[in-house]
């Protein structure tokens, strides 16, 4: 028995080494945090009780992404696709704002980035891996069938080569080439959006964000202004209502938003963005109350997206997120 233990807890260790890959590489093709944390685990336990057919002609990473893609693809034939809200409802101009919620499995869900961007020390390899699971590429990649959300992943964000893809699909050079080209038409046909500046926060960045932070926590519509594309948007999954533009954003935040005065907000890291726990007072208990995971998308030194996802009872425990914070310090 202590042979038998001794190999469980050697495989495990080989196993959970590949887990933070698998689970961005099927967040990427689900769009959800919850369903890609159930793939990967569900791609784990068949690895596991099938170790003992893994004849070894492929690496065990390779075998790995193969049983992680068949776990995608069963869960994609199921036919539900993410989405924003600027995908399925016009924007709402601010006179007409309602608030109308869709199901949880409608949404694109934010990701953090620990679970999803393994430790990397080429910047390059880095930078690509952030721009992959930003929210506006991974609403991109929805729009894709799913054997060619596999291709363009494996391909260009993973850089396998097409032969190793199409070992792991069980078909031919000539059709992975051909998925991928008709993915990059699609993706070129509806673009991903605005490009966010890439890398690391520089100072620059870091100073836009300490503005953000004072704008917000004092509610300076002035402020907030100053630091907001004239054209960014503002969503609420799972709300379907969004706006655009800073007089729609702003009047919304001091009028239906208005409860979100004198909030604050905690740094964290998701979907390679800048991003936020979104704590709001809480006038029962005192101290302040989950209300958000802020994710912002910056263009050319301005906030072009202000994406605030309100389910708080999954998302900020998936950050690790605490459940009240206490009065800020005098």
């Amino acid at each position: 028995m202590s042979d038998i233990a001794g190999t469980t807890t050697e495989l495990d260790v080989r196993l959970e080494k590949h887990r933070v890959e698998l689970t961005g590489y099927c967040y990427r093709m689900l769009g959800s945090a919850f369903e890609a944390e159930d793939a990967v685990q569900d791609t784990m336990v068949r690895a596991w009780r099938s170790f003992d057919k893994f004849e070894g002609r492929s690496s065990l990473r390779s075998w790995l992404y193969r049983i992680a893609t068949n776990v995608c693809l069963d869960m994609l034939n199921a036919g539900n696709k993410r989405a924003r809200p600027m995908d399925l409802t016009a924007a709402a101009p601010l006179a007409q704002a309602a608030l109308t919620p869709r199901p949880d499995n409608v949404w694109l869900e934010p990701m953090p980035d620990a679970r999803v961007l393994p430790t990397v020390h080429d910047p390059a390899e880095a930078a690509v891996a952030r721009e992959s699971v930003r929210l506006a590429f991974v609403a991109a990649l929805q729009n894709l069938p799913a054997k060619q959300r596999a291709v363009l992943i494996l391909r260009e964000v993973l850089a396998w080569k097409a032969s190793e893809v199409a070992e792991l699909l069980d078909t031919s050079v000539a059709s992975v080439n051909s998925a991928l080209q008709r993915a990059r038409a699609t993706l070129a046909e509806a673009p991903a959006g605005k490009s966010a500046d890439g890398g690391e926060l520089d100072e620059e960045h870091q100073a836009l964000l300490e503005r953000y932070v004072a704008a917000f926590e004092g509610y300076d519509m002035k402020a907030l202004t100053a630091l907001l594309a004239e054209d960014a948007i503002m969503t609420m999954p799972p709300f379907d209502l969004w706006l655009t533009g800073t007089p729609d954003i702003t009047g919304f935040m001091t009028t239906i938003g208005a409860s979100c005065a004198d909030s604050r907000l905690v740094p964290v890291e998701a979907n390679g963005s800048p991003a936020f726990a979104h704590y709001k007072p809480d006038p029962d208990n005192g101290g302040f109350t989950p209300w958000a995971v802020q994710v912002l998308e910056i263009s050319e030194g301005r906030i072009t997206g202000l994406h605030c996802f309100l389910d708080t009872a999954r998302y900020f425990p998936l950050f690790g997120l605490a459940p009240h914070l206490d009065d800020k310090p005098a």
